[in-house]
């Protein structure tokens, strides 16, 4: 489809993002689809769309329908199977949006929703109820209400900007926002959220991350899903963003029959820990509408944990969450060690399933008791604690 693209339009992002594959029409003439996958996208209406991006589409093998990412971005009419457990805004976030375009969950931090679009669209997106259908970012006003917001409340001292993809945004747009937040003195941190490095790597450009370099400290969180996403063309873009003192953090959701399995999540995190970007979080799917072909039970991703606890590197590691349903936040979930406590000692289970003791520390104020009721012996230790 894209046999006469020079190598100069083929590594423009704006080429790229102009050349997305978007319709059943120009899929069919790079992908054998199934009746399945037709009938997901001709039956989109008002739900998420498809897009594509020319680089993505590349990296799908277009004789297999279960390839692990092909099934991120090609719907299935799985996504019009209604279900009991969906829920339309699944994390609660409209109960926390004091103003437009801003989440206010925990104490410290802020959510800034910088714009509706993305370049490709995730199947399991959490935001699909606003994200994709009449893409716009944020304007002057909502920017201005934003920082107003964050400005009186002092406790907020990290802001996550996030969407849909800001850097789906021109250079310019990006920087008004930074700009913006960063001029908040009680502000520490900004966060951007994004998949650019995966589904747009040549978005990451010198003057993106020169452009970038000025809001400091200034992290990005980057949403990866299994090993084939790490190209010659992500490693690029991740190497310009950490050598542009940017720490990267990878987000990955948990998602069956795409990386619900150990051995990949394992192969995922260490080759992302090669290109310099620490995991961060595995995440159980949200119950967003037409995602319960995607999920996983609970415990799926709580043995993949016992996988990885003490046979990886702890820098490999990331969190395992469940984001509550209705707006209860994170909830850190994990293989139980901690077995027991008795007799002032704790029983432990190390990552082989062997069981060791660790005492527990002698009550402070015990101690002194027993020193001013005992006399030490003359050039003894003045204290032995058993």
């Amino acid at each position: 489809m894209w046999k006469d693209v020079t190598e100069t339009d083929w590594n423009n992002w704006k080429w790229q993002v102009k050349n997305r594959v978007c319709s059943l029409a120009e899929l069919s003439r790079v992908l054998k689809l199934t009746p399945e996958e037709e009938g997901g996208i001709r039956r989109e209406e008002d739900r998420l769309p498809m897009a594509v991006t020319p680089y993505f589409l590349s990296l799908i093998d277009p004789e297999n329908p279960e390839c692990p990412l092909r099934r991120q971005v090609i719907p299935r009419i799985e996504e019009h199977f209604l279900c009991s457990r969906d829920l339309e805004d699944p994390c609660g976030e409209e109960g926390d949006t004091p103003v437009p375009r801003l989440v206010h969950r925990y104490p410290d931090r802020v959510l800034v929703i910088a714009t509706d679009a993305c370049v490709s669209y995730c199947r399991y997106c959490t935001r699909k109820r606003i994200v994709g259908k009449r893409p716009q970012s944020i304007d002057r006003e909502q920017l201005e209400k934003v920082c107003d917001y964050i400005s009186g409340n002092k406790r907020i001292r990290d802001v996550l900007v996030s969407g849909g993809d800001p850097l789906s945004l021109c250079d310019e747009k990006i920087e008004t926002i930074l700009k913006a937040l960063r001029s908040i003195r009680h502000v520490e941190i900004i966060r951007i959220g994004t998949r650019m490095p995966v589904f747009l790597p040549q978005r990451i450009t010198p003057a993106l991350v020169e452009m970038l370099r000025k809001y400091h400290p200034l992290y990005a969180s980057i949403h990866f899903s299994h090993p084939r996403e790490i190209t010659p063309e992500t490693t690029r873009a991740c190497e310009m963003l950490a050598d542009g003192g940017i720490p990267l953090g990878s987000q990955t959701v948990l998602l069956r029959g795409i990386n619900d399995n150990a051995s990949t999540i394992k192969k995922l995190l260490q080759e992302l820990m090669m290109i310099r970007v620490r995991p961060y979080y595995l995440y159980q799917c949200d119950l967003a509408v037409g995602t319960e072909h995607f999920r996983t039970p609970i415990s799926t991703g709580i043995n993949i944990m016992e996988k990885l606890r003490g046979h990886t590197s702890g820098y490999a590691v990331p969190t395992f969450v469940v984001d509550s349903p209705g707006g209860g936040g994170k909830i850190p979930l994990s293989p139980s060690y901690f077995i027991a406590l008795i007799e002032g000692k704790a029983v432990l289970r190390n990552y082989e399933g062997k069981i060791f003791e660790y005492p527990e520390p002698v009550d402070s104020k015990k101690i002194r008791v027993k020193l001013r009721r005992e006399e030490a012996p003359e050039g003894a230790p003045s204290l032995l604690v058993t």
